[in-house]
């Protein structure tokens, strides 16, 4: 990430996947955006070495000031707080709220039976095929770079997240 100049935008932890993918960035020089809600702040898991760390009033603040950040958006393997972020975020790009790169790592087939299930949601026509290709998938962080690399002059926002966009709270 550093190696091409690009910054990180994340949840703003000291713990877990991230937390250990923020301090690989900073070590190779890469400024790095946290965003966190004060209510995880004060549970002791903010990362203190940050390039900057916003604090904000909520996750909806939160999700919406990472989109306005971020350039692109990728998806290690993860829990429920991966999902829901990945998952709205792609519903984003499908309501063109933005048009970046949104990209689900499948490290060691870690995706493959949620990549299954999306398979099923298009045969049940829940999901449009063209849906579907609004995310990509790929199997390291560096095919994930890579990809962003060739599609980054593609990427911008076609409108400015708000608060209104995502159903929640106007930040103060």
């Amino acid at each position: 990430m550093a190696s091409f100049g690009w910054g990180l935008v994340y949840g703003g932890t000291s713990v877990g996947l991230m937390g250990a993918t923020a301090d690989a960035a900073l070590s190779g020089g890469a400024e790095v955006i946290g965003v966190l809600p004060q209510a995880l702040q004060e549970r002791e898991i903010a990362h203190r070495g940050l390039t900057k760390l916003h604090l904000v009033g909520s996750m909806h603040e939160r999700k919406a000031l990472m989109a306005s950040l971020s350039d692109a958006f990728i998806a290690l393997p993860g829990g429920y707080g991966t999902l829901d972020e990945f998952f709205e975020i792609v519903t984003w790009a499908q309501l063109n709220v933005h048009s970046k790169p949104c990209i689900l790592i499948n490290t060691d087939g870690y995706y493959d039976f949620l990549l299954r299930f999306l398979d099923h949601a298009v045969r049940e026509e829940f999901v449009r095929p063209a849906n579907l290709r609004l995310m990509q998938v790929a199997t390291d962080s560096a095919e994930a770079l890579q990809w962003i690399d060739q599609q980054r002059e593609k990427a911008s926002l076609n409108q400015t997240v708000s608060a209104q966009d995502i159903g929640g709270l106007a930040s103060p």
